[in-house]
C-alpha cells in the first residue's frame, strides 16, 4: 500500500488515510474503457473546485454523484459531509475502491450508498421518497451520454419529478468544453443552439471554468467545462416539454438559415408558407433572424402559437415532414 494522502483541505474535513486515487488505479489494475468515455480526474485540487462549485452542501442533504469512477470526486464531497451519498456507477469493475471509501465515510456519519446502475435508468424517486431533504447532481459524466442525460433531467424538471421534486435541486457536472460553451450561450453567440434555449428555458447555467484535457486519464482531445445548473424558480413556460422540445429543434435544424426554414416543417406542405407567415406574425417574431438570434422568449412565443394551431387542427401533433404518405394525408389540414 502506498503513502497515504489524505490530509485537512480547506473545503472539508480530514479523511482516514487512505491511498491516492493513482494509486488505487494501479493498484486494482482500473483502466480507462473507451467504450464507457471513462476519463479519471486524479487532481484533488480540481475535484474539490468542481464540488466547491456545487455551492453549500449542508449536513442534513444528500448528493447523488454520477459515475464516480474510482472515486476521486467522492472524496471531495466526502469532506463537505452530507448526510447521505448516493454513487450510482455502471461499471462493476469500480466495487472495491468506492467500498473502501463507504468504510471511510462511516467515522463521518455519512451514509454511502452504491448502485451499480445506468444513470439513465435510474429511478431517484424509488431511491430518495421523501422530498425533506435537498438533493445535489454532481458528476464527471461520459461524454456520450451528457447531452441525452442533461435533456433527460429538464424533462423531469418541467414535469417536476425524479430529482426535481423540489426547486432547489441543482447539478453541477463536467461536459466538453464545446457542450459546455452550448449550455450557457447567449443570445447572438455563434454557439447558440438548442441545447441553449432548452437551458435556458428551466434553468439558469452557469460555466464555473476550464480544466484543461491534460488534468484526465486518459488525456480527452478536448477540455472540459463544468457548468453549474441552477433551476429557475419560476420556469419560463408551462408547455408540455415535448412540445417545446419539437419546436425548438425544428427551429434549429436549419440553423444557418431563416428561422422560419426549420419552424415550417412542422406543418404539412400544402399552405405550408402561407401557415407559417401568420404563426410569426401572431407571435411577433421576424421570421428572417436566424435561429441562433432568437432569443428565448422568441422561441416560446413561437411555440405558444403552434401549440394553440395544434389544439385547432389535432393531427397535426403527429404530422413528421420526413414521412411523404403521412404529409399527403394532412395536406388539407393547414387550410381548413
Amino acid at each position: 500500500m502506498s503513502q497515504a494522502t489524505s490530509r485537512i483541505l480547506g473545503s472539508g474535513v480530514r479523511l482516514p488515510p487512505l491511498p491516492s486515487i493513482r494509486d488505487l488505479v494501479k493498484l486494482y489494475k482500473l483502466q480507462a474503457m473507451k467504450q464507457l468515455s471513462q476519463n479519471f480526474l486524479m487532481d484533488e485540487r480540481l475535484t474539490d473546485k468542481i464540488v466547491k462549485a456545487a455551492g453549500r452542501i449542508d449536513p442534513r442533504d444528500i448528493v447523488l454523484e454520477v459515475g464516480p469512477g474510482p472515486g476521486g470526486i467522492t472524496r471531495s464531497i466526502l469532506r463537505r459531509q452530507p448526510q447521505r451519498l448516493m454513487l450510482v456507477e455502471k461499471d462493476a469493475r469500480f466495487t472495491e475502491t468506492l467500498q473502501l471509501l463507504r468504510e471511510c465515510a462511516r467515522p463521518l456519519n455519512v451514509q454511502v450508498d452504491i448502485y451499480h446502475e445506468d444513470i439513465l435508468r435510474f429511478n431517484i424517486e424509488q431511491h430518495v421518497p421523501d422530498t425533506a431533504q435537498r438533493l445535489h447532481l454532481i458528476g464527471n459524466l461520459p461524454f456520450a451520454i451528457s447531452t441525452r442525460l442533461l435533456i433527460n433531467w429538464y424533462e423531469d424538471l418541467a414535469a417536476r419529478r425524479g430529482a426535481f421534486r423540489r426547486n432547489d435541486t441543482c447539478m453541477t457536472l463536467t461536459f466538453q468544453k464545446e457542450v459546455a460553451e452550448r449550455i450557457c450561450a447567449k443570445l447572438g453567440s455563434d454557439q447558440r443552439c438548442r441545447l441553449s434555449i432548452m437551458s435556458q428555458i428551466w434553468t439558469e447555467p452557469l460555466l464555473k471554468f476550464i480544466i484543461p484535457g491534460k488534468a484526465f486519464v486518459p488525456k480527452p482531445q478536448v477540455d472540459v467545462g463544468v457548468v453549474k445548473v441552477i433551476p429557475l424558480k419560476k420556469p419560463k413556460t408551462q408547455l408540455p416539454f415535448s412540445l417545446v422540445e419539437r419546436v425548438v429543434r425544428h427551429i434549429f435544424s436549419m440553423r444557418q438559415k431563416y428561422c422560419r426554414r426549420g419552424y415550417s416543417t412542422l406543418l404539412p406542405p400544402e399552405g405550408r408558407e402561407e401557415t407559417t407567415h401568420a404563426l410569426f406574425q401572431l407571435a411577433d417574431v421576424q421570421d428572417t433572424l436566424r435561429p441562433f438570434e432568437l432569443s428565448v422568449d422568441e422561441c416560446l412565443r413561437l411555440a405558444d402559437v403552434y401549440a394553440d394551431h395544434v389544439a385547432a387542427h389535432p393531427q397535426l401533433a403527429s404530422y413528421d415532414y420526413r414521412a411523404p404518405k403521412q404529409a399527403l394525408q394532412l395536406e388539407s389540414i393547414c387550410l381548413a
